[in-house]
């Protein structure tokens, strides 16, 4: 057997007082100094309640976080998906505002549409540039029943 003075090898590191059921703990004696601790070392028995519980409310602390995390980017994605489909029906505006060989009238014109299943409405205000022969046009689009969701300027040439 691979013994030295009758331990074996793997634990003659350890010197001549290790007991393998001592597993390297050993007693203290209990005294005001020790702040009257257990008679074997504290990292046999693992952690106390109070460590648990704080332990325990830290993790909470965290995990709601995340939570509140999760709520606001949730809600970040649904207004710019909002944001990005009204952008989308204000540009098909222009393009249908800037193809057509008339000039809109000025003044307001108003409709609505459906786009991804949603319906939308817009306003288009055309109104008179410092140049005569140039029209700024303004194109707002709003969610039904909702607030402005997207804001367009272009500017065209107006009528001769």
């Amino acid at each position: 057997m691979n013994t030295i003075g009758g331990k074996h090898r793997w634990f003659a590191f350890m010197g001549p007082d290790f007991r393998q059921d001592d597993a390297g703990f050993k007693p203290s004696r209990r005294s005001a100094e020790d702040g009257f601790r257990s008679s074997w070392r504290f990292a046999e028995h693992g952690f106390t309640l109070i460590e648990m519980l704080v332990a325990l409310a830290i993790f909470s602390l965290a995990a709601l976080a995340l939570l509140r995390l999760e709520t606001a980017t949730v809600a970040t994605t649904a207004r710019l998906q909002d944001q990005s489909l009204a952008q989308l029906v204000a540009r098909n505006i222009a393009v249908e505002t800037m193809t057509d060989p008339v000039p809109p009238a000025y003044g307001d014109s108003r409709g609505s549409l459906v786009n991804a299943g949603r319906r939308w409405s817009w306003v288009r205000r055309t109104a008179r540039t410092p140049e005569p022969r140039i029209q700024q046009i303004l194109i707002q689009v709003t969610r039904d029943g909702g607030q402005e969701a997207a804001t367009l300027t272009i500017f065209r040439r107006g009528p001769q």
